[in-house]
């Protein structure tokens, strides 16, 4: 279990980076506006209110978010964390300012996605877990146009095959 995990990791989060630097314009596009911006949000928790398709740029920590059906991190698809959703942005961290490095990027999203981010989040350390997780990362071209520094780690349930299963609650506490 603890093998498939981490390969699952390393594969969807070689797959997000590699869908979010193909969309090349179109990303571009969505940071300057396509998508319908930010969602409806509690003015005192910041909680998705409404379903709504943001931009990528306006997910948040405590973002409950549906699978991209094209694999492309351009824009998301929020819902209240109460109503069935496939994902969870539980983490970020901000990579320190310098040249776009993908080898570092890659390894401080392994670093940060099943670290302290997770225990604390989860309950249990990520290698004792049989959630999932996958990285949200800049690109050369997020970084250099935007200043994009943020790495946001996603987790979501998944049956034995590797299937992503809906749950209608967070998984802050899950420590499964």
């Amino acid at each position: 279990m603890k093998l498939r995990t981490r390969h699952a990791l390393a594969l969807v989060g070689s797959a997000a980076a590699l869908s979010f630097a193909l969309t090349g314009c179109s990303a571009l596009n969505s940071i300057l506006g396509s998508g319908s911006g930010d969602a409806d949000r509690d003015d005192k928790t910041g909680q998705v209110t409404e379903s709504s398709n943001i931009g990528i740029f306006a997910l948040k920590v405590g973002d409950c978010k549906m699978e991209s059906p094209s694999g492309l991190l351009e824009s998301a698809d929020v819902v209240p964390c109460t109503e069935p959703h496939d994902e969870e942005v539980f983490f970020e961290y901000k990579m320190p300012d310098g040249e776009y490095d993908a080898t570092a990027i890659d390894t401080a999203s392994q670093e940060q996605c099943t670290g302290e981010g997770f225990t604390s989040f989860v309950g249990i350390p990520w290698d004792q877990s049989a959630l999932g997780v996958y990285p949200i990362t800049p690109t050369q071209d997020t970084w250099d146009s935007y200043n994009d520094r943020v790495i946001q780690c996603v987790i979501f349930d998944q049956d034995e095959s590797g299937n992503i299963i809906q749950s209608s609650a967070s998984l802050k506490g899950a420590a499964r």
